[in-house]
């Protein structure tokens, strides 16, 4: 294995000019950080954020703004994540803008951390955060190139090291990134879930109960399900389906979250137990692969995956493109070219969007059941408003239900 400060394709970054960016105004410390990633691949930068060592999955968000929400997003647990835009941290944080309690991330890289912060509703600034959550950072890489690495090698496993490890050999280093989790197999959602259940009040006109299955849900979710009228009951991942099927909810919601979809078989049960008895059902993200397990169909883990606030969908419904907020390294595997039969026994299913970057099962709507999802995040935190339409289908969808006499 051939050891490189970058890709040596690349034309973007060299060993050469990322020493001499890394020590500039705005790169963050004057203390060294390293990258490096699990095919022995290494960039030079700051450190940035808390001193020390982290390992995860490195991955890349396309967003050129919504930093603390996909910091406080539970999907990105277990991920080193790197922002593409060059320049982050200038509006700085707030408590407004959290999508959860804490700081999800295994790691951040910025190329390029701001010098001060300059928004009217911050409190403390980026690095304030990053410093108290003990979220390891590198700054000053050429982040340009790094992101085309990934695109032609794939998401991987990872590591930043400061500080004292800093001073660790190359070979140290890599063997920490080598023998960390891969990403597929891994069951997350118990480390992202709620401990206890609580519960919304409907802050819209209440039409009904609904049952959140909490596998890394966003806070801006759980208002926009309040305000469509919903009595909102959010659960531990641990709730088994007899659990749900107790508290006769008038509708069933899986969240988004981390991890492999494969690996939570038994959140496909519970989803399966609950459309047999006719629950009306909405999932986002990881709620639309679980759907799809719980189908028939399989996943399987996408290369580089979807992260950012600009990922183009088409409803084939409407033939509407929409531009809509990702966070996805896996996809429903489900044929894109027809109407397929459940092989679980729910009757027809069809493809309803699809990404026009790359084709990827985007959604999938039940025509013989109460059931739809989508693998995007309609409620945009952070991101455009595109698929905030959703909200309100779900909730037609269970008055539909409800006076149909389900």
């Amino acid at each position: 294995m051939t050891e490189t400060t970058t890709p040596a394709s690349e034309p973007l970054g060299t060993p050469e000019t990322a020493a001499a960016t890394a020590g500039a105004p705005g790169f963050g410390t004057g203390e060294p950080a390293v990258l490096v990633l699990e095919d022995g691949t290494r960039y030079e930068g700051r450190a940035y954020g808390a001193r020390g060592r982290t390992t995860g999955e490195a991955v890349f968000a396309t967003g050129m703004t919504g930093y603390q929400e996909t910091l406080t997003d539970p999907s990105y647990a277990g991920q080193i994540v790197m922002m593409t835009a060059p320049h982050i941290g200038n509006t700085g944080m707030n408590d407004e803008d959290e999508e959860s309690n804490r700081i999800w991330v295994a790691g951040f890289i910025v190329r390029d951390p701001s010098r001060v912060v300059s928004n009217f509703r911050a409190q403390r600034s980026l690095d304030d955060d990053l410093v108290a959550s003990g979220v390891v950072g590198i700054s000053g890489i050429d982040t340009r190139a790094l992101t085309r690495h990934l695109r032609s090698a794939g998401s991987m496993r990872a590591g930043i090291f400061s500080g004292d490890d800093a001073a660790l050999s190359s070979g140290e280093q890599l063997a920490v990134v080598q023998s960390g989790e891969q990403m597929a197999g891994q069951n997350l959602s118990s480390a992202v879930s709620t401990v206890e259940s609580y519960s919304l009040p409907a802050t819209g006109e209440r039409i009904g109960s609904v049952a959140v299955l909490d596998l890394g849900v966003k806070t801006s979710t759980l208002n926009y399900l309040a305000e469509r009228g919903f009595d909102v009951q959010v659960l531990p991942q641990t709730t088994t389906a007899e659990e749900v099927l107790a508290l006769q909810p008038d509708a069933l919601f899986f969240s988004n979250g981390p991890g492999d979809p494969a690996a939570s078989d038994q959140h496909v049960e519970i989803l399966r137990s609950a459309l047999r008895a006719g629950v009306p059902y909405f999932g986002i993200c990881f709620g639309n692969q679980l759907l799809g397990r719980a189908l028939g169909f399989g996943t399987y883990k996408l290369t580089f995956g979807h992260r950012g606030i600009n990922q183009p969908v088409l409803d084939r419904a409407t033939g509407r493109v929409e531009i809509t907020a990702h966070n996805h390294g896996f996809a429903v595997d489900a044929p894109t070219d027809r109407v397929s039969e459940s092989s679980e026994g729910f009757g027809r299913v069809e493809v309803s969007h699809v990404g026009l970057n790359d084709n990827v099962v985007e959604g999938l709507n039940c025509l013989d059941i109460p059931a739809f999802s989508v693998q995007y995040h309609p409620e945009s935190a952070a991101g455009p408003h595109d698929a905030n339409y959703l909200f309100d289908r779900f909730r037609d969808m269970v008055i539909a239900s409800k006076e149909n006499g389900n």
